[in-house]
């Protein structure tokens, strides 16, 4: 961020850019069939989300219930909802952002006796079947809002449904077909035609044409080709069955036909395939001509399941195509249970396969490619540091930023969307994250005492950026709690990085030889052991657990902070290896500094001068001299700890973020708080700042981060902007006097909120006394001013009665507030008043949300009553004042008229004054 005068930079404004919060915390998914939208759940309301931009769409408001099933239609035209209340809700998808929740377009209080668990929606986005936890299945028509069947007979809760409505004019299979396809609990997979129950409407029509026995235990997932001839299951009995819906033989002993009326050829199971995993969903791709296929042997089909690994299947040999897999190796079992696939969803327009996982998190694979083209996280549980990248160094471009959650897995997100990657390979909570010169090489600490470094594989235009550990430092005792890496790249070394430094709970510091370590990632060695790191030295630094550490933009000092209360500043003696020498190092203490009155939490050296800044648990941000460790200054403004601080523009502010949820900028001169940053909740423990200074990156405990965008020159433009409008609106409103043109002065001063423009011109009117008879009999003064109140519009009025309430309580104003009043109550009906303030409010309301004008009505009768309940006291008052000087001017009348009475009859005035001189 190039500096531009002390002066204008320390005015520094950041905004929120943008910001991550939870995506899917819950429940069910549904994608919009292009793959650009994404519905999930967040608590109890429903979310939408742009997948391309990461932008949050809009919210559907919920009713307090969580939610049990969901799905789009395919026109992505509305949304679907069952809670667990168990209602149904009907939401219009909007087609832009909305800033407000959207509430349903339709709501079935009980839709069902019991929970919907599953629910589907036709290739024509007419009708919606939705299976409950009491074995009953619904047909919708979503359109009318009415229930066109009813199907009962599972026995238990119905675990998938599928439309099967073969729509393919070129197969010979009869194209009048309307059936829905479910499975339940009890194992068995159910075939209804839809077009009987609709005809006919008699009892027989409501029980399936056929049941399908096959399965062992729960079937999870169904699928058709679109002509209607072959079905799919698959389930947890670890089996996938493919059946045959149009046989022409009843052979096959796993199929219980049902004798209903030109149903002779009930279906056949084709082909059973053990896939050793329990399924939680499968389904045919599409492509080539497996549209028409005549044979079993012509299909494929994924399956998704409880080793978290998307498969392809091709059914003619039974085998596995090829996998989908985006983690290699986990290290223990509660791991690959957070793995498992609890949800798959294909997306055959974009070849996409999207698999929902049990740790909430959204993967896209491209089956064109076998690659994953996208990773969505949806919780990120508490976040305890973070860091910028920048894998494609030497370019200062951070293009990526590293969280550190309560999570022993790395997320890497890229600056600009949503897209992550999880890095698998600490076996406990990583604490903490730095990242070495260039941005190209971090580093992590973990409760499993260990600290890795991680690298970005080798640049691929094609795919995202991908990354890996290639090193590995293990002998701390204890937790791994802070890092520090070395800020300047040394000569020789081939990383750009020459040492790092560990602080721990055992109390103490080691010093790590990182200089041979490798710059870029190599998938292809991912299976070798990592790099061993040297330790060079290891130094008990302090009494308590060391907190923060941080190395000097020289690299020749390192400061620590514990929760001793104290931090300490040490000289580093580093020598790299050169031929035959191996890498030496060491640290020296230099001094401690003394003052904090709680332990220190955090500390950062300023790349411009020679200070140290640290926050402590005491609430307080405090300077110091290098030179002799004393304290220089002290920022008080945080109500609670303060966890991180920086250095920016040139070490002329201070960044800071406390466990009040609040981030701080601070000029460092004046020792005072410019600007206070708020979005978020909970402990604000990770603090990230650019490379240009540009961009701030606050993330919390309460799972979110926030992006805060430098906008200081855009601030002055629009502050520049307005300087020269109003000036520009000055210049016509005293044009517009000039020529008496009042109405269009009155409009401008209420269009620019200039109460106090207003007041002059009405005094003005007041003071000029009118010489026209048409203006004398006026009432206030002056015809034009009587027909621009006259004519005034809705809004402008309601605010024109604004000014005269905050100008009635002074005395000085009053008059000119009454005197504009009585012209209103004069010349403007009650309802006029009344719409004025029900117009003003729906413009709001329209601005904010765009709800009904039953609202705005409601808002504009309570702002209309505030307005006369403040202006009436101060009205009586007035009143009674008026009352009292009347009554005084009687007084004067009598004392007036008693003197042209003859009261002093035979007296001058001189002469009574000398008399009662002589008397006195």
């Amino acid at each position: 961020m190039a500096s531009t005068g002390s002066k204008s930079r320390l005015k520094t404004v950041y905004k929120n850019k943008r910001s991550i919060g939870p995506l899917h915390t819950c429940g069910s998914v549904a994608v919009s069939s292009d793959g650009s939208r994404l519905v999930t759940c967040v608590a109890e309301e429903a979310v939408l989300t742009n997948i391309l931009t990461g932008e949050e769409i809009c919210r559907f408001a919920g009713d307090t219930q969580s939610i049990t099933s969901l799905c789009l239609t395919p026109s992505t035209s509305q949304l679907i909802v069952f809670t667990s209340a168990p209602s149904l809700r009907v939401y219009e998808i909007p087609t832009a952002v909305a800033r407000n929740k959207i509430h349903p377009a339709r709501v079935v209080a009980r839709a069902h006796d019991a929970p919907v668990h599953v629910c589907t929606i036709d290739p024509s986005s007419t009708y919606l079947a939705s299976g409950s936890a009491d074995g009953v299945v619904k047909v919708w028509d979503i359109k009318r809002g009415y229930v066109t069947h009813i199907f009962k007979g599972h026995g238990g809760i119905v675990s998938a449904l599928k439309f099967n409505f073969p729509r393919d004019p070129s197969v010979v299979v009869p194209q009048n077909i309307l059936q829905l396809i479910t499975a339940s609990v009890d194992t068995r997979i159910r075939i209804f035609d839809l077009t009987a129950t609709a005809s006919k409407g008699d009892q027989g029509a409501l029980r399936p044409i056929a049941v399908l026995e096959g399965h062992v235990s729960v079937p999870r997932g169904l699928d058709v080709t679109p002509d209607g001839k072959w079905l799919i299951s698959g389930g947890r009995d670890s089996v996938v069955l493919v059946w045959n819906l149009h046989a022409k033989s009843t052979g096959a002993k796993s199929v219980e036909a049902m004798k209903g009326k030109g149903k002779s050829n009930p279906p056949v199971l084709a082909q059973t395939i053990p896939v050793m995993e329990r399924v939680e969903a499968v389904g045919l791709l599409q492509g080539g001509d497996l549209v028409s296929s005549s044979s079993a042997s012509q299909l494929r089909f994924y399956t998704a399941g409880e080793k978290g690994i998307i498969r392809i299947w091709g059914v003619k040999d039974s085998s596995v195509l090829y996998s989908l897999n985006q983690v290699a190796d986990l290290q223990t079992e509660d791991q690959e249970e957070q793995r498992q696939i609890v949800e798959a969803i294909y997306l055959p327009s974009i070849s996409t396969i999207v698999s929902v996982h049990a740790d909430q998190n959204i993967l896209f694979y491209d089956l064109n490619t076998r690659n994953l083209h996208r990773q969505l996280i949806g919780f990120n549980d508490e976040i305890v540091d973070a860091v910028f990248l920048s894998p494609n160094a030497p370019k200062p471009v951070d293009s990526h930023i590293a969280f550190a959650t309560n999570s022993s897995l790395i997320r890497v997100y890229s600056t600009t969307g949503l897209d992550a990657r999880l890095l698998a390979g600490h076996t406990g909570i990583v604490l903490s994250l730095d990242h070495g010169a260039g941005g190209k090489l971090f580093a992590s600490g973990s409760k499993d005492r260990s600290i890795r470094l991680w690298a970005p594989a080798s640049p691929n235009d094609d795919l995202p950026t991908e990354w890996g550990c290639v090193a590995i430092c293990e002998g701390h005792a204890e937790s791994v709690g802070t890092i520090a890496m070395s800020r300047t790249s040394g000569e020789g070394s081939t990383t750009g990085v020459q040492f790092m430094f560990s602080g721990s709970q055992d109390r103490t510091i080691k010093m790590w030889y990182i200089g041979d370590v490798p710059l870029v990632f190599d998938a292809s060695q991912h299976s070798q052991s990592l790099m061993k790191c040297k330790s060079l030295t290891t130094h008990k630094a302090h009494e308590k657990d060391i907190n923060s550490l941080d190395v000097a933009p020289n690299d020749r000092l390192l400061a620590s902070g514990s929760q001793d209360r104290t931090a300490k500043v040490y000289e580093i003696d580093f020598s790299r290896a050169t031929g035959d020498r191996s890498a030496h190092g060491e640290i020296k203490l230099l001094g401690t500094c003394k003052g904090h009155k709680r332990g220190v939490w955090t500390v950062k050296f300023s790349r411009s001068e020679r200070v140290l800044a640290t926050g402590s648990g005491d609430k307080t941000v405090k300077l110091w001299n290098l030179e002799d460790f004393t304290c220089v200054k002290t920022f008080e403004g945080h109500t609670n700890s303060v966890l991180r601080v920086d250095f920016i523009n040139h070490g002329m502010q201070l960044v800071t973020s406390a466990s009040d949820g609040l981030v701080k900028l601070w000029n460092v001169r004046e020792e005072e708080c410019t600007a206070t940053m708020d979005n978020h909740e909970d402990k604000v423990w990770a603090l990230a700042i650019s490379t240009d200074e540009r961009t701030i990156v606050s993330a919390a405990a309460d799972s979110v981060v926030t992006f805060w965008q430098d906008c200081t020159e855009e601030q002055e433009r629009e502050n520049e902007a307005k300087r020269s409008e109003l000036v520009l609106r000055e210049q016509d409103f005293m044009n517009y006097l000039s020529l008496h043109d009042y109405r269009k002065a009155i409009q401008l001063a209420l269009a620019m909120q200039q109460p106090g423009r207003l007041l002059s011109l009405f005094k003005g009117i007041r003071a000029t006394p009118s010489e026209s008879t048409a203006d004398a009999s006026s009432v206030t003064g002056n015809g034009a001013v009587d027909e621009v109140i006259r004519t005034l519009g809705g809004s402008d009025l309601a605010r024109l009665l604004r000014y005269v309430r905050d100008w009635n309580p002074n005395a000085k104003t009053s008059g000119v507030a009454q005197g504009v009043l009585y012209a209103v109550m004069k010349l403007r009906s009650a309802d006029d008043v009344i719409a004025a303030f029900t117009d003003e409010a729906q413009e709001g309301i329209l601005q904010s949300s765009g709800q009904e004008s039953v609202k705005s009505t409601a808002s504009g009768n309570t702002a209309l009553k505030e307005l006369v309940d403040g202006m009436i006291p101060y009205t009586e008052r007035h009143l009674s004042r008026m009352d009292r000087l009347v009554q005084d001017s009687f007084v004067v009348d009598y004392i007036l008229s008693e003197m042209d009475d003859g009261m002093f009859d035979g007296q001058d005035v001189d002469t009574m004054d000398v008399d009662t001189e002589v008397s006195s």
